[in-house]
């Protein structure tokens, strides 16, 4: 593949960024991110924004802003394209999306059919190595799959466009104090205890054993108890003795630094004070509510397992705060250079 220019000087990759539901903040927060140009913490990076253009356009009129990018025609000459412009910020909108018409703030079919579109262009970009790299903007899981897209949410939709199977990859988040993992992604509640099972925590540790040694952090991983006080030694339920337990035991004699199963209630706080690298939760709400309290501002969801890296914001698509200003960048931002970060490591 060629390799894009700008300038005269190589780039170091392509990050594609997907603005999710047009509808939702990350537009503005991309708008509020790129509104000067190519942050500096991006230097040397090319960026590939995928989305309606209108989108853009009107967040940047909303705040007396100018147009930040290059949009391109097609997506048949790509590198060819990023290479002769002079913006390391590009755009492409599916001609799909040409007559998207914004709806802020609303949950609207239209808005899912929008971020599944600019994630299947990003996938096909992926395959074809023209983009090195991912970082998506917040979607509404019920407006993707009322479009037609028949995924529980990002992760997903990229293990199955990669040919992945769901257990082949890990939801995983990360924080200056709190790392989390999920053993389970997106599942109801009463249907949480049926999944978990010693190769999926085996599989999930893998991956979050990986991730923490490419960030250098060599503290052991923590695994979380299903039950209130893990179990309580079967007192609560059985499948922390019985399921649990033996995954543990099995990755430590593969030589894993890892604890557990360790009561929930207090796993999180340790973890924070830096008695562990990371904590694999057992599912969503365990682990999540931990961390967002802590790094609701702050945090990166990073997809472990993939071809690629991919990250994002750890927040939602925050209808009720679209336009106003209120809702914080800094995860937008810990996100892309999450996503630079870990592809040149």
């Amino acid at each position: 593949m060629t390799q894009p220019f700008v300038q005269g000087q190589p780039l170091g990759l392509t990050l594609g960024l997907t603005l999710g539901d047009p509808n939702g903040l990350g537009p503005e927060l991309v708008s509020r991110v790129f509104r000067h140009g190519l942050p500096m913490s991006l230097a040397g990076t090319s960026v590939l924004i995928i989305g309606p253009e209108q989108a853009l356009v009107h967040h940047q009129h909303a705040s007396g802003g100018s147009v930040f990018w290059h949009r391109l025609s097609n997506l048949d000459r790509l590198p060819e394209q990023v290479k002769v412009q002079p913006s390391n910020v590009q755009l492409y909108t599916p001609p799909e999306l040409d007559s998207f018409q914004m709806q802020p703030g609303e949950a609207t079919i239209a808005g899912g059919l929008a971020a599944g579109l600019a994630l299947e262009t990003a996938c096909s970009l992926l395959q074809s190595g023209h983009v090195q790299a991912l970082t998506t903007c917040p979607l509404n899981k019920a407006t993707l799959q009322r479009a037609g897209f028949d995924f529980a949410g990002h992760t997903e939709f990229l293990a199955a466009k990669a040919g992945l199977g769901p257990n082949d990859v890990c939801m995983h988040f990360w924080g200056p104090r709190l790392r989390v993992s999920l053993a389970t992604t997106h599942p109801p509640l009463r249907t949480v205890p049926g999944l978990i099972t010693t190769e999926l925590i085996l599989r999930k540790l893998e991956l979050t054993m990986a991730a923490m040694h490419a960030q250098n952090l060599r503290g052991p991983v923590a695994v979380c108890g299903l039950n209130p006080h893990a179990g309580e030694d079967g007192r609560i339920g059985d499948e922390d003795q019985r399921v649990i337990a033996p995954a543990v035991l099995q990755a430590a004699a593969r030589g894993w630094n890892v604890v557990g199963p360790l009561a929930a209630d207090t796993v999180f706080h340790r973890a924070a004070q830096g008695d562990f690298s990371a904590v694999l939760a057992m599912y969503h709400d365990q682990g999540l509510t931990a961390f967002k309290l802590l790094h609701f501002h702050d945090g990166v969801q990073i997809t472990l397992g993939l071809p690629y890296v991919r990250t994002s914001p750890d927040h939602g698509t925050g209808y009720d705060l679209v336009g106003q200003g209120k809702a914080s960048a800094q995860s937008l931002r810990n996100a892309l250079d999450m996503a630079i970060a870990l592809t040149l490591r």
